[in-house]
């Protein structure tokens, strides 16, 4: 996995080759260990390889939060934009978010987007530092 691709606000690199299925995957993972129990909302942008991208994040904090014996569920939302994702964590009271973005970079980038109770941002560096106590 590319560590470089975990940011100061987010996660992001150039896809497939910085960051891909197996480094979301990773993502994923931690953000089932740092959420508490209750819905996690996932959604992705309209960049290419996102839809896929979402659905391996979905299905790898599923897999987590079995192995943890959390009771979690995830709401994928699907496609959507930032702001919109932002309020449907707020709106559902999730206990987090997750989003498959590379916002304002070029095209040939992806990532993503995590988020707290509330739409708090979660930094990339803290999403890496939770996948390191995976380890």
């Amino acid at each position: 996995m590319n560590r470089s691709i975990f940011k100061a606000y987010d996660i992001r690199g150039i896809y497939p080759t910085d960051i891909n299925e197996g480094s979301i995957s990773q993502v994923g993972r931690a953000c089932a260990h740092m959420f508490n129990e209750g819905e996690i909302v996932v959604a992705h942008d309209a960049r290419h390889g996102s839809p896929e991208m979402m659905k391996v994040l979905e299905d790898s904090i599923l897999a987590e939060a079995k192995v943890l014996n959390k009771n979690i569920t995830v709401r994928a939302v699907g496609l959507s934009t930032t702001p919109m994702f932002y309020f449907l964590v707020c709106h559902y009271k999730a206990s987090g978010g997750a989003m498959v973005t590379a916002s304002h970079n070029p095209k040939e980038y992806n990532g993503a987007k995590v988020v707290g109770p509330e739409a708090v941002m979660i930094s990339g560096t803290q999403v890496l530092e939770a996948i390191d106590k995976l380890s």
